[in-house]
């Protein structure tokens, strides 16, 4: 065996499978975390991380799956190669991770197997990844009586599936939903909500539905400039979705269309409404209150504001009427924890290094920063939940928000 061979090491094997498992960061319905504590800068004392390799890992969060915390834990529809069946029902597989390199001489294979078939109490696919030249017959064949998944990898970086797992179905907890949250059409990302007022949004399905080119409409009626991002937001609030023919109205989009035609006749009466709004600081639901109601209910049947406004009435219970966006991160982390970290901290540019800890706790003077938040969830989604009645205060864009004096606070507790 050669020297590079013996010195993979655990962050680098992780790195290597991750490529080949997750391969495209721009896969809309891919997402996958690394264990927090491969953002270290040393893996053993004296043996610093290429920061290549922490890029590769990059974004960390500390997710428990079945009985402990997986060095990969993410969500993607799976080559065939790698799978036994090529999917179960109708979304992509939640897979875990188990990694082991070179330490002292040898690879934990056994336990690195172990760990995996543990995970399959909430993942659909298990795997163990270690270098190839460290796994065994015996190890293969313990894999396979207990549906783990085998990978190889080489000095080189290639990963060879020695095992395949079947995928299986399984209970889904908050930790699970919060990979697979990120990894569907709604999750948070910098690409998500471009635009902080829902009339941007409800009225893309409107121009869609109405006679003309969509943009050209949102322009006629100054519903909105921004086509592409009116587009992306109406897709993560669950108005439209991409179908055979390009753009289609969900169920949800539907019901806008409907409410527009039973006040107005038509959806290009309901489009000349919107233009009297222009450039109207009012908040929405007071500017108005029927629009702000649909607009309402809209948001709240987006994912993350129902845990939102749970927590915050469970805050405002505890005497904590005004929270700050410090205390708010504080508390739900303690409840929610994978869930607040993708809700509200930012994957990239080491920030998630610099927020937690090796072990997934959170530093509190990091959350003090407003720079390592997402946008969308501090500026753009606050926003429409002022806009919508729901927070007494709007959003702040990261770069003038001041975390501990940012108020996140129901306008209407009961």
């Amino acid at each position: 065996m050669s020297s590079a061979a013996r010195s993979l090491s655990e962050p680098q094997v992780l790195a290597h499978t991750k490529r080949r498992l997750f391969p495209d960061d721009d896969e809309s319905t891919a997402y996958a975390v690394a264990d927090t504590q491969f953002s270290q800068a040393e893996w053993l004392p004296g043996q610093p991380v290429d920061p290549e390799v922490r890029d590769r890992l990059s974004p960390f969060n500390h997710v428990r799956i079945g009985g402990g915390y997986p060095d990969l834990v993410g969500v993607r529809t799976l080559e065939s190669d790698l799978l036994a069946v090529e999917r179960l029902g109708d979304e992509p597989p939640l897979i875990a991770i188990e990694a082991k390199g070179y330490a002292s001489g040898g690879v934990d294979t056994r336990r690195g197997i172990v760990q995996a078939y543990d995970r399959l109490n909430e993942a659909n696919a298990a795997y163990l990844a270690a270098p190839a030249a460290a796994i065994s017959e015996t190890d293969r064949t313990l894999a396979r009586e207990l549906n783990v998944g085998v990978l190889g990898v080489d000095s080189a970086g290639t990963v060879e599936p020695l095992e395949v797992p079947r995928v299986v179905g399984n209970r889904t907890t908050t930790e699970a939903t919060a990979l697979r949250f990120q990894a569907g059409t709604q999750g948070v990302a910098d690409s998500s909500f471009g635009l902080n007022h829902p009339k941007n949004y409800l009225g893309y399905p409107l121009a869609h539905y109405a006679d003309g080119e969509t943009a050209a409409l949102l322009s006629e009626y100054k519903v909105v400039s921004a086509v592409d991002d009116a587009r992306q937001g109406a897709a993560f609030l669950g108005l439209i979705e991409d179908g055979p023919r390009g753009v289609d109205l969900t169920g949800l989009g539907r019901e806008v269309v409907r409410f527009a035609r039973s006040r107005y006749g038509s959806v290009t009466g309901a489009l000349e409404e919107f233009e009297s709004w222009y450039r109207s600081p009012k908040r929405f639901v007071d500017l108005a209150p029927a629009w702000g109601q649909l607009a309402r209910r809209v948001i709240c049947a987006y994912p993350a504001t129902e845990l939102l406004v749970t927590e915050l009435q469970a805050m405002h219970d505890d005497d904590i009427a005004e929270p700050s966006l410090v205390d708010l991160v504080v508390y739900l982390h303690e409840l929610h924890p994978s869930f607040t970290v993708e809700l509200f901290v930012r994957g990239d540019d080491g920030i998630r290094s610099r927020v937690l800890t090796d072990d997934g706790d959170l530093r509190h003077s990091a959350l003090e920063d407003g720079s390592v938040y997402h946008s969308p969830t501090v500026f753009q989604l606050k926003a429409m939940l002022y806009h919508t009645g729901l927070l007494t205060d709007r959003g702040s864009e990261p770069h003038r928000l001041e975390p501990l004096e940012d108020v996140w606070a129901l306008r209407e507790p009961v």
